[in-house]
């Protein structure tokens, strides 16, 4: 069965900006992982809702769906979330 990955594999994601993005964000804590959003979007309106959290609750996951301006600003968060120290990973 083919999956979207493969259907878009060497295409580039065409988006309309500003648009609505969403960023599953996970880290071993909640409160290590608002912090990092705070540091990474500062001010910046967002809305930051739970997700998931394992098995074993080693790991939580939040959604962060906030407003991107343009192709720069969205690679420039998931950047900034996956080089942060309480972020083990950002989809």
């Amino acid at each position: 069965m083919e999956t979207l990955n493969d259907r878009l594999k060497g295409e580039k994601l065409e988006l309309t900006y500003p648009c609505s993005w969403c960023y599953k964000v996970i880290a071993t804590e909640k409160a290590a992982l608002e912090q990092a959003v705070r540091d990474v979007l500062l001010e910046r309106e967002h809305k930051l809702t739970h997700s998931n959290n394992s098995k074993t609750g080693k790991y939580v996951s939040m959604n962060l769906d906030l407003l991107v301006h343009n192709e720069d600003d969205r690679q420039f968060i998931y950047d900034a979330l996956k080089q942060h120290q309480n972020i083990k990973m950002v989809l």
